[in-house]
Order: structure tokens, then sequence, then C-alpha cells
């Protein structure tokens, strides 16, 4: 099953070193056999799929949650003691023995999450990338046991995410075949670079890391998420649509009331102007103002590209040029079919770009983490079922319109999913 790997002597001393992965690669002459066990941190480091970084690493064990470096070496830093384990398995092991003595494994590699994700799952994409012939099924012994070990405490049923699982399931999302983005943060930006790729992900900060207090409040009614979180369901393409509300100068008080989805292909610029031109007459007759916008990334982290930061950044300048003085503009971005999302339900992110100092006019603009307060209705508008009805109605006939009886997950089908999310 497992495919050759030619790797240098010296490359492979430096794996053997690495502590208690050293057994797993078995040297046969030139090259190596590298079953999925002998895939080190390391070697996702060194192929790029994850990158060093504080505070990248966590494991969520009875309620209790651990958080670590990824250093250099691929080596982990135990944030809390700054202890140094050479392996997922050996913190793993050492963190949840803490909280509950008879462990006897950590089984790093299923418990230990790298940005949210598993990193089961980053070893799942280096296999598919490097080895794409390579049988699947090798999945470290002990992973699959444990895989339930830490769902439970979250109070969600197990869901292995491992291939073999999804063999007789149709595969729900198409995957994109190049890799997954990889989020950047922004201190790693410096300044405006024309050939770095506009869709470069970049973390979000908070305001308090920047040294500033969040300039306005937020309120956002239920039924804008619903139906934003509606519309982005529907398609495996990215949409888009406005937030309409009401800012309040007194108060600093932002509360976004109605969600206008774009009900156009991105892709057609012509029916744009027209698209917008029906929004903001829309929000004219209700009394609302234009308060900010949403887009979808459907199979990605639910985080501002440098693309994103600079249209938010538009948005906000010819927002706060009306003649009323300051009006913020919320940016919203939701992630519907991420396999990293935190359970069934969508990651929705409110955020707002900072500029960058005076004194470094061509960095790119901050994207920042905004706090919301979510108000609940009452009730499901009759006004707000009509615009899903339309939606509907506009997306039926499309390539991209996602099949709801497809499965999102064992046992969860599409259409189970967006009832969870409503």
């Amino acid at each position: 099953g497992s495919a050759m790997l030619p790797c240098s002597e010296q490359e492979e001393e430096e794996e053997l070193s690495g502590g208690e992965e050293s057994d797993l690669r078995t040297p046969s002459g030139r090259g190596s056999l590298l079953t999925r066990r002998g895939i080190t941190l390391r070697v996702l480091l060194k192929d790029g799929l994850v990158e060093p970084g504080d505070g990248v690493l966590s494991i969520h064990y009875l309620g209790k949650k651990f958080v670590g470096d990824l250093l250099n070496d691929g080596k982990i830093r135990w944030v809390e003691t700054g202890q140094i384990f050479n392996s997922p398995s050996a913190w793993a092991t050492h963190c949840k023995r803490l909280v509950n003595p008879a462990k006897k494994s950590g089984c790093g590699w299923a418990s230990v999450r790298y940005r949210g994700q598993k990193l089961v799952q980053y070893k799942t994409s280096w296999l598919h990338k490097y080895q794409p012939s390579a049988d699947m099924s090798l999945v470290s012994e002990g992973e699959d046991d444990e895989m339930g070990d830490e769902e439970e405490e979250e109070g969600k049923t197990a869901v292995p995410t491992d291939d073999k699982n999804r063999k007789n399931k149709p595969d729900l999302v198409p995957r994109r075949g190049d890799r997954e983005r990889i989020p950047v943060r922004y201190c790693t930006l410096g300044t405006r670079d024309a050939a770095r790729d506009p869709h470069t992900l970049v973390e979000l900060s908070a305001f308090s890391a920047i040294n500033r207090f969040q300039p306005f409040n937020v309120a956002v009614s239920s039924n804008v998420l619903l139906l934003m979180d509606f519309h982005c369901h529907l398609t495996t393409s990215e949409v888009v649509g406005y937030l309409g509300g009401r800012w309040d100068t007194n108060t600093q008080l932002l509360t976004v009331l109605r969600a206008f989805p774009c009900r156009t292909r991105l892709a057609d610029r012509d029916s744009a102007s027209a698209v917008e031109e029906e929004i903001c007459q829309n929000l004219f007759m209700r009394g609302l103002s234009l308060v900010g916008w949403y887009h979808s990334h459907p199979r990605g982290p639910a985080l501002p590209s440098l693309q994103d930061i600079d249209s938010q950044m538009d948005h906000q300048l010819r927002l706060q040029g009306s003649s009323n003085g300051f009006q913020p503009c919320l940016g919203i971005i939701c992630g519907p079919y991420y396999h990293g999302n935190q359970g069934v339900a969508s990651t929705i992110t409110p955020f707002w770009v900072v500029p960058p100092p005076e004194q470094r006019p061509n960095d790119y603009g901050i994207p920042v983490a905004v706090e919301v307060t979510y108000v609940q209705d009452n009730f499901l508008t009759s006004d707000v079922l009509n615009e899903m009805m339309l939606l509907v109605d506009f997306y039926r006939a499309a390539p991209d319109l996602v099949q709801f009886h497809q499965f999102w997950c064992p046992d969860t089908t599409m259409m189970d999913k967006i009832k969870v999310c409503s």
C-alpha cells in the first residue's frame, strides 16, 4: 500500500531524530517507505501544509483547552509552561494525563488541532498531494479508536473525518484540486506586493492587539443571519449581498436589520449595476441605510483575503464620505462548507479594516474582528421568506447548485445541515 518517497540520507537522519516517530520510517536503500505514520510535523512544515506560529496548536479534552506554539523544527512548545515536546502524541499524552491520570496514550494526530482542524486531516491532504496512489486506509494504529474520545466532551457525536469512511458516500461538495489556502498573520505581510496572490487569506487581529477600542457597537438581527446563511448554502460558488440597517451617531450603535442578497452571478458584470440599483431602491423604501456587505467563502476558512481587505477599505471610505460624518461599514464573511468549521454550523466572521499607520501608507489595511451582539427575532417575516423563495428560484437551474440530498458528512445530508444552521 505505501509508496516510495525518495529522500536524502541527511533528511532521513533528521527525521529519525524526531523522537517517537523514529521507528516509523523503514530505510530501504536510498529511499524509505513512508506510511501514514512516517509523516511528521516536520514533513508537513517542509512541504508548506502548516506554518510555524504562536498559539496555532490546541487540544480540547474533558472541558480543558491546551494551547501550543508550533516551532520551526516541528517541535511543540506548550504555552502554559514553555515545555517542549517532540511530537503531537507526546504533547497530547502529557496534557491528557494531567486531566485524566488513567489515560494511556494521547493519540496526538487525532487530538491536536492546527488552526482548529485536526492534524490528521493535514496528513490526509499531504498524502493526496504527494502520494495520490497511496492506500488511504493507512491510518496509524490507535488513531481511529480515539476519534470519538475528543468529540464527546464537546457534546457532538463523533464524525470520523477519514477518507475510508467516505468511500460509499457521494462526496458532497467537490473539493478544489489545489492545496487548501492556509491563512497568514498580518504581521508577516509587510509592504504591499503586486506579486502576492490577492486570494491570500489573512488572520484577524483583535482591536486590543493594535491598542484600539472597537469604535462602535453592532447589533445584528437573527433574520439577517438566517437569510445570509441560506443564500451562502445554496451554491458552491461565492455569493455577495448587502446589509441594511441604521446608524445612531449618539449611541454609536450600528443595527443590522435586513440582508439583501445579490441575485446575480459574480462574473456577470452587466447585471450587477441593475441589481445594486434595485437593492438601493429597496433599502430606501424601507427607510434603511446601507450599513455593510457580506460574501461567502464556500469551502474555505471565513477569513478575509487581501482582495477582501481592499474591498472593505473602499466600502468604509465610501460610506464614511457621506454627509453625516463617520459611519462604519460592516463586512461579514460566511463559510458554509469548510471542513475545519466546528460542528455543522457555518462560520460567520464580522470584520472591519483599520488603515495602516500613517508612517507606513503602503502597507495593507489591518483586518480586525468585530464583536457583535445577535438579537433574536420573534418570527420569520414574510419579507424574508419571500426573499428565500426568490433565491431558490434564481439558483434552481444553476450548475453549481448544491445537491441537497448529498452528504455533508456521514449521517448528515446537506438539507439536514441547512436546517441546523437555520
